[in-house]
């Protein structure tokens, strides 16, 4: 009894190169694995590394928002194209966010409209806001990213792969069939977000061979059960950023788990492990106690201007190669993506931190004090 007409479901099914027969749903677990591809064991691990980075997330969230968020536990699952189809609505926010670099991989975000215009809103501080336009989606992607950034800087922490990079985010709000899945088998993650008293939840995909990889240089493919490594691995930051928020330094709290991959050439050696979580615990003591015989004349000189700059990363280059330099030349910087920019004073490192997006302006949200030590060892 068809008069002609196709419905949305057959509309989305002929996007997606589906059969509309019927079936629908997770695939059918593949051969010597527990979920399709990837092993209960390999699943558990890679959800005990995103776990690792809620305390972080929510901060993020939070600063990008101006409201109290809270990251929950996320679902891990294992499915197939259809799966996803059938549980988002009909037109989405769909972020490519693709994993490049060390551990290349398929990796996507997908949002409601309501989820994304919201947030788009709350980091625009435009309450009038109420659909998608270009400024919006880029909004949010830019939000998006900074969550990446969060977890690559986990991920590194874990295998030590510092090469593992990002592409640019690609947003678009289009129908559910037009959303860059990956094909087959892929891992699904569903985020629990409460921004502001109000349940939201992200989407978020990525390829099985990426999600393998970032096990297998874990450590995580074999072995003792997974569960056991992550949770003496990110309990401590979650602890510490929470008992550093009761001491009014929420921003030293949120960034625990990150900053071990701050320190070169000690996120090998720790594995982000609790000693540096400590560090800016201590630095913070002895800044306080050395700044208290001064306090009688520091007061002199509170309003003297002084020149504060951020640097992306440095390079050299010939004098040759720099007169060749002309309109679209690339400039490759001794930084790798995600890693933190040097907050001078007069040219002196005082601080380190990650760019952020505020209005339409670029700034820098802090996330290391450095240590009086090294302030005078550079100084020397």
């Amino acid at each position: 009894m068809s008069d002609g007409a196709l419905s949305q479901e057959e509309i989305d099914s002929l996007l997606a190169g589906l059969d509309t027969g019927g079936g629908g749903g997770k695939a059918a677990p593949g051969p010597g694995s527990a979920a399709g591809g990837a092993s209960t064991r390999e699943a558990q691990f890679f959800k005990s590394i995103l776990e690792g980075t809620t305390g972080s997330q929510s901060q993020n969230l939070s600063m990008i928002t101006g409201l109290e968020v809270s990251v929950g536990t996320p679902q891990v699952d294992q499915v197939q194209r259809d799966a996803v189809l059938q549980s988002v609505p009909e037109e989405v926010l769909a972020v490519q966010i693709d994993m490049t670099g060390g551990i290349p991989g398929d990796h996507l975000f997908i949002l409601s409209k309501d989820t994304a215009v919201r947030i788009a809103a709350l980091a625009n501080k435009d309450d009038s806001l109420t659909d998608l336009d270009d400024m919006a989606v880029s909004a949010v992607s830019e939000c998006l990213s900074t969550l990446t950034g969060t977890l690559i800087t986990v991920i590194t922490d874990r295998t030590g792969n510092r090469s593992i990079q990002s592409a640019s985010a690609e947003g678009s709000y289009v129908p559910k069939a037009m959303a860059r899945l990956p094909s087959g088998d892929f891992i699904r993650v569903q985020w629990p977000v409460n921004i502001g008293g109000k349940p939201e939840q992200f989407v978020e995909t990525f390829s099985l061979s990426f999600v393998r990889d970032v096990v297998a240089a874990a450590g995580g493919g074999g072995g003792q059960p997974a569960p056991s490594m992550p949770a003496a691995m990110s309990s401590p930051p979650m602890g510490g950023g929470m008992g550093m928020q009761g001491m009014s330094m929420p921003n030293m709290g949120m960034y625990s788990q990150p900053m071990g991959g701050m320190y070169p050439g000690m996120a090998n050696p720790l594995g982000g492990m609790s000693p540096p979580n400590v560090q800016p615990v201590q630095f913070a003591n002895l800044a306080m106690q050395s700044a208290a015989p001064e306090a009688g004349n520091i007061g002199l000189i509170m309003d003297v201007f002084m020149e504060m700059t951020v640097e992306l990363g440095r390079t050299r280059k010939l004098i040759k190669e720099i007169l060749g330099m002309g309109e679209g030349t690339i400039i490759e910087l001794d930084k790798l993506a995600g890693e933190p920019v040097d907050i001078l004073v007069n040219h002196k490192l005082i601080a380190k931190g990650e760019v952020v997006v505020i209005d339409e302006n670029f700034g820098v949200r802090v996330t290391e004090i450095v240590s009086p030590m090294e302030r005078m060892s550079d100084m020397s």
